[in-house]
């Protein structure tokens, strides 16, 4: 049968519009990890990472400051931008046969070894958390969660020395279900813990048989009392109510809500307490934090020091964290900070 030239062009057509159709659905499935989630507080080790070097991973600093995450954007950028794809499938709740020790900060090695420079054992940059926080995880594809475990270093182990292992952890959290709201709070008892440790969380996603696996690394002051605020005088910094200044800084935001840390530094002289203030500019409101006392009313926010980190030497420095939400416009507030 001949086929006339118009018919020719037409299927010529159709066939490239079905290659682009085709190309189309291919990149939109091959698209930026934001479909995923990670653990954002305290951050997970790659999403860590990304936090602090992300529009700066090239500066040779990180060698010295963050030698961990140096080797991991050495050994494979994209650990830290699909910071929020460390996942498996189909492992049937059966984790500790699926991730050998060694590997539970890669999932196992899991995607060809895509997050295997997130075993790699040293002093990981550590977060100071007290001994009962809240731990956040962010879902940007509203997978939601069939439940979390949560598990934390057994007092004792060195994560800058040691390979993690199943047997060097402790379960100290199963949770309940969460709907899928894209944000997932649990308040965590780390029990009298002190100095490093790692936290490590698998959520278990509804959507799929997907469980992920995130370490995060943190620093335990003490159990569940605080330092105290008069240390032996050999290490007290001398008393007094010099100046001191803070500094905001976003560390997440996702639909409806954010993380940031504000930065605590005293003046030329001693303080003893501390108290940082701002308005919201954009109604934000905080729904949780750390390391402060945190009130407010309207969009007035006072946030003063907790019993172990009020007390400051000269140009010494501490900080706190919070989560809020947010919508439509996420402004950075100006802070003002008063001394004790």
């Amino acid at each position: 049968m001949k086929i006339s030239r118009t018919a020719r062009r037409l299927g010529l057509a159709a066939a490239a519009v079905l290659v682009a159709s085709f190309t189309m659905v291919v990149v939109n499935q091959a698209g930026p990890a934001s479909a995923h989630g990670s653990v954002t507080n305290p951050p997970s080790r790659n999403y860590g990472c990304y936090e602090r070097w992300g529009s700066d991973h090239l500066n040779p600093t990180m060698a010295q400051t963050d030698p961990m995450c140096w080797q991991a954007w050495q050994a494979n950028p994209n650990t830290m931008w699909n910071w929020n794809g460390l996942y498996r499938e189909n492992v049937g709740g059966n984790h500790q046969a699926a991730v050998p020790d060694g590997q539970l900060c890669s999932g196992g090695r899991t995607q060809n070894g895509l997050y295997a420079s997130l075993d790699a054992v040293g002093a990981w940059t550590a977060k100071s958390m007290p001994n009962n926080f809240t731990l956040t995880l962010t879902d940007g594809a509203k997978h939601g969660a069939d439940y979390m475990l949560i598990y934390i270093t057994k007092q004792g182990f060195d994560p800058t020395t040691q390979p993690l292992t199943w047997n060097s952890l402790e379960l100290v959290l199963r949770t309940g279900s969460y709907p899928t709201t894209g944000l997932y709070e649990a308040q965590v008892n780390a029990g009298n813990r002190t100095g490093r440790h790692v936290v490590y969380t698998i959520w278990q996603a509804s959507h799929l048989d997907q469980p992920y696996y995130l370490c995060s690394d943190v620093i335990f002051g003490g159990g569940n009392n605080p330092p105290p605020t008069t240390p032996p005088p050999t290490t007290a910094p001398p008393a007094g109510s010099g100046a001191c200044t803070a500094t905001y800084r976003k560390t997440s935001e996702w639909s409806g809500g954010f993380g940031a840390d504000v930065t605590v530094q005293a003046g030329n002289a001693a303080i003893s307490g501390w108290t940082v203030a701002w308005t919201w500019p954009n109604g934000q409101s905080i729904t949780n934090a750390w390391n402060a006392t945190v009130t407010s009313s309207g969009s007035s926010v006072s946030a003063s020091n907790v019993a172990y980190n009020g007390s400051l030497s000269a140009n010494a420095s501490t900080s706190f964290g919070f989560n809020a939400s947010w919508n439509g416009t996420n402004s950075a507030p100006t802070l003002t900070c008063t001394a004790r």
